[in-house]
């Protein structure tokens, strides 16, 4: 195995990149990784909260991967430690959020779609996750909104609505995964997390969603990175093989 290439770091969405929407990471995708880390830093970014990507990554994934961003980056671990968090109800206030909640549900309470389940609303550390079905739903009911979703627009629309009545709040949203989507302060989205890469010289981001308005668009355009759209774990392991492991 090559030596260690010093200061190249590889960077991977979660949903769609190592994983299959919400599924669990395949034993051949985790091994791969761990090959991968002989030869460059690793490191995972998702918009989900630590527990969600601990579920798909394993138990173990703050010592899996060199840099762990849960969140977009607002919660950072390095090498298994803690060295960052981002507050949004400080930054934002506790009245605004309400305003911001109260008319999102009352949103979703109008909204005629096929079924609703529960937890419309996730309120994370550094974000909130806004889901018209509701995240309690089955991974069946998920995939059938993906599909009525790709026909209706139910959360574009929601979003153009959302980003008109509180433009004042300066929030960026961002769809990603198959239900939902994350809504944030501008500049909270995952360029957020390069800020504790200065150290690195070459940064290669992996993603699906690298479309404008999806979730991984605005690491994928960053000046400080170098972006790959993938289509599936296959392709992520395809294109670092010849990255990384043939150069």
């Amino acid at each position: 195995m090559a030596a260690l290439k010093p200061g190249v770091i590889a960077l991977f969405d979660v949903d769609g990149t190592l994983t299959a929407p919400r599924k669990v990471a395949t034993p051949e995708l985790l091994q791969f990784i761990q090959d991968l880390r002989k030869i460059v830093t690793v490191g995972v970014v998702g918009g989900s909260d630590l527990s969600k990507i601990s579920e798909q990554l394993g138990q173990t994934v703050t010592h899996d991967y060199d840099f762990v961003f849960s969140e977009n980056g607002l919660v950072a671990h390095k090498q298994g430690k803690l060295i960052g968090t981002q507050s949004l109800k400080s930054f934002v206030g506790d009245e605004q959020l309400k305003e911001f909640i109260n008319f999102t549900l009352h949103y979703i309470a109008d909204l005629d779609i096929p079924i609703k389940r529960g937890t419309f609303i996730e309120f994370r550390s550094g974000m909130l996750n806004v889901s018209p079905i509701g995240r309690n739903c089955s991974q069946e009911e998920r995939d059938e909104f993906e599909k009525y979703d790709k026909v209706q627009n139910i959360r574009s629309k929601m979003v153009s609505i959302l980003r008109e009545k509180f433009a004042h709040l300066n929030f960026t949203f961002s769809i990603g995964g198959q239900i939902s989507f994350d809504v944030f302060p501008q500049g909270w989205d995952k360029t957020y997390c390069l800020r504790y890469l200065d150290g690195f010289h070459e940064i290669h981001f992996f993603g699906d969603k690298t479309y404008k308005g999806g979730n991984d668009h605005e690491i994928y355009e960053s000046e400080q990175t170098i972006g790959h759209t993938v289509t599936s774990p296959e392709d992520t392991m395809k294109q670092c093989q010849s990255l990384f492991l043939e150069s």
